[in-house]
């Protein structure tokens, strides 16, 4: 009999409290590459906690992570992706204002001579949304689309940087139940190429 995969990330004995209230006591978590779970549980669980500690958003008390077997302990959300893991968080959190390649690539804009070379924004942004088998266009301004394309393109920005986990927090709140086969189509086809994925939620169905 072959050995099972060994987990691409791993929480064990993870503490987290916070004045009055042990939110997290003990909790272990183990992902493989090429997974899906769900973090099921009703407001007030501790779903968002654990996430925030895998994130950086907050500092844990006890327990320790690993990633590809070697110890992390992110700082911040930035340091976070630097390990490979990105979050997209219930409300769409981009800028409605600037155009989908904009936003896929904010931040991480490629720069020449002190110019941001926005044929390689464009490029990356097509790249990004073609591996969720969406062809749109780039140039548009993210307001002028559906709540459901808008999280799409989060996801397309979380991915952009060669993400190994991707964690999604309450992703189906304001979606109906076309856009919902929709997004679970896309995460089918991200656990074929072998991501680990985190389905945060409180929606049993």
């Amino acid at each position: 009999m072959s050995n099972p995969t060994p987990a691409l990330l791993t929480m064990r004995g993870i503490d987290k409290s916070f004045p009055g209230v042990k939110a997290l006591q003990g909790v272990a978590l183990s992902l493989r590459a090429g997974e899906v779970h769900a973090l099921m549980g009703e407001n007030g669980a501790g779903k968002s906690t654990l996430i925030k500690v895998l994130t950086g958003l907050y500092p844990r008390d006890a327990g320790t992570m690993t990633l590809d077997g070697a110890a992390i302990d992110p700082k911040s959300p930035q340091e976070a992706e630097a390990c490979g893991i990105s979050t997209v968080y219930q409300e769409v959190n981009l800028i409605p204002a600037l155009s989908v390649a904009e936003n896929i690539c904010l931040g991480r804009e490629p720069v020449k001579w002190g110019c941001i070379q926005w044929k390689q924004v464009r490029q990356r942004a097509v790249k990004a949304l073609d591996r969720l088998g969406l062809n749109l266009d780039v140039s548009a301004q993210l307001d002028s689309l559906p709540l459901a394309i808008q999280q799409m393109v989060a996801i397309a920005r979380a991915l952009e940087i060669e993400a190994k986990v991707l964690v999604l927090d309450e992703p189906t709140s304001s979606l109906d139940e076309g856009e919902v086969e929709a997004l679970f189509g896309v995460l089918r086809k991200l656990r074929q190429e072998g991501l680990a994925i985190v389905l945060v939620t409180h929606f049993l169905d």
